[in-house]
C-alpha cells in the first residue's frame, strides 16, 4: 500500500523529464530523464550481436548504440541476430561511459516505459503542476537537490557530507565535530536520505569518523538499515570507520547526470526557469556563453520554449 501523504510531483520539461516524490513538502526521491534517445530499461529490441567475449558474453548493437550481453545463447555466432532486454543503461564516466547491459529475451520488441508511466506504476499520486501555478517542485527543494547534486555538499543537524561520485564507487566523507558517535548517527541517517534522494546505486563507501568500541559502530549500521529502503546490502563498520553499501544500478544517479553535462543541465534548468516567466517580462535574456551554444545546437529546444510561452524569446550570449 502506498505510504499516506506521498505524492509524485511529475513535469514534461524541455531536454528532460523530472519528478520528485514528496512528502511534506520536502523531496524524499528524485528522477531526471534525459530527453537524448538513449536506450532505457525495459527496452526490448532486435539486435545483432557485433563482439563475440569470453564466459557467453557479448556486444550488441542496435538503432546506432551499443550494449553488453551476458549470458548470451549457446551456440550463437558473431553477425547473428537475437532480441534482447535492456536492464542497466548507459552510466557516464569521465572519459568513457559504461555500456548499457542487456539480456537475451523471448519477449516481443517493445518500447521502454517512460519516467511517467514508472511513477503511475508505483501506486502513489501523479501530479503534473503546470508552469502558471505555484511551483510546487521549487518549494519542495529542487534548486537545493540539483546543487546538492552538483556541488557534492550536504549539510545535515551537527555536520555535513561531501559526496563525490567515482568509476569505482560513490563516496560518502563525513565531517563535524564531537561527540563523534552522535555525528555519526546523525551522519548515517543523512547519508541514508540522500542515496534515496539522489538515486544513488552500485556500490557505496561512507567514511564514518573512526569509533571506539563495537557498539556505537553497530549502532551506526543499524540506522542505515533503518532509513535506508531495501533492496541493498552493507558491511559492519570497520575500525577505521568505512562502511560499504552496494544497491541495485538501473541507471546513472542524478549527480552522475549533472556533473557529465554540467552546460547541459544549466540550460534545461534555464529553460525551465523561462518557461514559468510570465511574458510580460523581457523577452532579452544574456546567457552564459556555454548556454547560448547549446541552445544555438538545439534549435528543437527554443521552438519548444516559443510554443510552450507563446513568446520569442531574444537568447544573447554575455
Amino acid at each position: 500500500m502506498p505510504e499516506a501523504g506521498l505524492v509524485w510531483l511529475y513535469e514534461a520539461g524541455i531536454g528532460e523529464s523530472r519528478a520528485a516524490l514528496v512528502e511534506d513538502d520536502r523531496i524524499v526521491e528524485a528522477a531526471i530523464e534525459l530527453d537524448d534517445g538513449t536506450p532505457r530499461v525495459g527496452l526490448v529490441v532486435r539486435a545483432r550481436l557485433v563482439e563475440l567475449l569470453a564466459g557467453r558474453r557479448g556486444r550488441v548493437a542496435f538503432d546506432g548504440v551499443e550494449a553488453l550481453v551476458n549470458h548470451l545463447p549457446a551456440g550463437i555466432t558473431q553477425g547473428a541476430s537475437l532480441t534482447v532486454e535492456i536492464v542497466r543503461e548507459a552510466i557516464p564516466e569521465t572519459g568513457r561511459a559504461k555500456l548499457a547491459k542487456a539480456v537475451a529475451t523471448d519477449l516481443p520488441p517493445c518500447p521502454a516505459p517512460t519516467l511517467y508511466e514508472r511513477l503511475v506504476a508505483t501506486g502513489i499520486p501523479v501530479r503534473s503542476p503546470r508552469p502558471h501555478e505555484t511551483d510546487a517542485l521549487e518549494q519542495a527543494g529542487w534548486s537545493e537537490l540539483l546543487d546538492e547534486a552538483v556541488s557534492g555538499e550536504i549539510v545535515f543537524p551537527l555536520g555535513a557530507l561531501r559526496l563525490s561520485p567515482t568509476p569505482a564507487m560513490t563516496l560518502f566523507d563525513v565531517d563535524g565535530a564531537p561527540p563523534l558517535e552522535a555525528l555519526a548517527l546523525a551522519a548515517a541517517r543523512a547519508v541514508a536520505l540522500s542515496i534515496r534522494r539522489h538515486g544513488i546505486g552500485g556500490s557505496i563507501g561512507i567514511d564514518f569518523p573512526t569509533l571506539s568500541g563495537k557498539a556505537p559502530r553497530i549502532a551506526v549500521a543499524a540506522m542505515i538499515d533503518d532509513a535506508l529502503p531495501q533492496p541493498f546490502e552493507r558491511t559492519a563498520v570497520n575500525g577505521f570507520g568505512f562502511l560499504q553499501i552496494v544497491r541495485p544500478r538501473p541507471r546513472a544517479s542524478i549527480p552522475e547526470i549533472l556533473r557529465n553535462d554540467r552546460v547541459g543541465a544549466a540550460t534545461r534548468a534555464l529553460l525551465r526557469t523561462l518557461e514559468r516567466t510570465p511574458p510580460t517580462a523581457s523577452r532579452r535574456h544574456s546567457l552564459p556563453p556555454g548556454v547560448h551554444a547549446r541552445l544555438i545546437a538545439r534549435p528543437d529546444w527554443v521552438a519548444e520554449l516559443t510554443r510552450r510561452t507563446g513568446v520569442v524569446h531574444e537568447l544573447e550570449s554575455a
